[in-house]
């Protein structure tokens, strides 16, 4: 695979705009691992290589146990997952499968459990910014592989 283009370097102020989003979502207190599970499982769902990519091995450099990563597209069927987490990529589907029916309410109200209204709106960021990854590195086909884990919360993950 080639890339068509490097839009960080062709839009700035794009690229500006996206971290902003990331900055906001990391500075939010919702847990690092949770954020990352994430951005993979959306990451996973949509194909975007390069953000697979990134967020398994930044899941790898925080600690994350191996299994877990390699079932996550299965987390229903797996029991590694905390109800936190699962209420977490159920509401990450439902709002990246956004066009199937919208979002449920029963998934609603399954995230409403374990979330109060910040965290769950910043959820929510989170979602909405992986999204956005996906559709930009995936229109100008980024080339995966030469991400480098330098996992650090407060940090930009998008340097």
């Amino acid at each position: 695979m080639e890339a068509r283009l490097d839009f960080k370097k062709i839009s700035p102020d794009v690229y500006k705009a996206m971290l902003g989003l990331e900055k906001t979502a990391n500075a939010s207190g919702l847990e690092a691992l949770l954020l990352d599970l994430v951005r993979l499982r959306a990451s996973q769902i949509n194909g975007c290589a390069q953000c697979i990519d990134m967020h398994s091995k930044d899941l790898r450099a925080q600690g994350e146990d191996e299994q877990r990563l390699y079932l996550l597209n299965a987390w229903r069927e797996a029991p590694f997952y905390t109800e936190r987490e699962r209420a977490a990529l159920a509401w990450t589907e439902a709002v990246t499968f956004i066009a199937d029916g919208h979002v449920p309410d029963a998934v609603y109200g399954q995230v409403r459990k374990h979330f109060r209204d910040a965290e769950l709106v910043n959820l929510t960021l989170a979602i909405v910014a992986i999204n956005g990854w996906n559709r930009l590195n995936i229109a100008f086909r980024t080339v995966p592989g030469t991400y480098r884990a330098a996992y650090r919360r407060a940090s930009v993950l998008y340097e």
